[in-house]
């Protein structure tokens, strides 16, 4: 009973670990343009779909609205995003990149490959591990 207790017998932690030390590779080349890594995973959304409901994107990141909203301050603070209210409906607000938003994404591309050429894993070992990690994401939420 006492080694399902022991540290090294739990599986979350190098879980735990490994996203911690992922997200701290990421910080000197998000410094360079002065974001936190959960605004930079925000703009990445945002790249990819723009105008998206606050709640469609909460789901995309799996962040809930009490994290969400002060991101999402921060992000039109520095003028990144903007939040509309939908005309017809006012408890709906998408968020909007701005132009410096836009115009971010081309400084941005750099940060990916700058992340690679830091760990020694290839891309084919990117890509079985990201699948993995995601089967577990699925896995947790079909249990709640």
């Amino acid at each position: 009973m006492d080694e399902l207790l022991k540290l090294d017998n739990q599986y979350c932690f190098p879980i735990y670990v490994a996203a911690k030390e992922v997200i701290k590779l990421y910080k000197p080349a998000l410094d360079k343009f002065n974001l936190t890594y959960t605004q930079y995973i925000t703009l990445l959304v945002l790249w990819e779909k723009d105008n998206i409901l606050v709640k469609d994107l909460g789901d995309k990141l799996y962040l809930e609205s009490n994290t969400l909203t002060p991101l999402l301050q921060k992000l039109e603070k520095k003028e990144l995003i903007s939040r509309v209210k939908d005309e017809n409906d006012k408890r709906k607000v998408y968020i909007r990149l701005t132009e410096k938003g836009y115009k971010l994404k081309d400084s941005a591309k750099e940060i990916p490959q700058e992340l690679m050429c830091k760990i020694s894993y290839n891309n084919e070992k990117f890509k079985q591990l990201t699948i993995l990690l995601k089967e577990l994401i699925t896995d947790i939420k079909e249990q709640n």
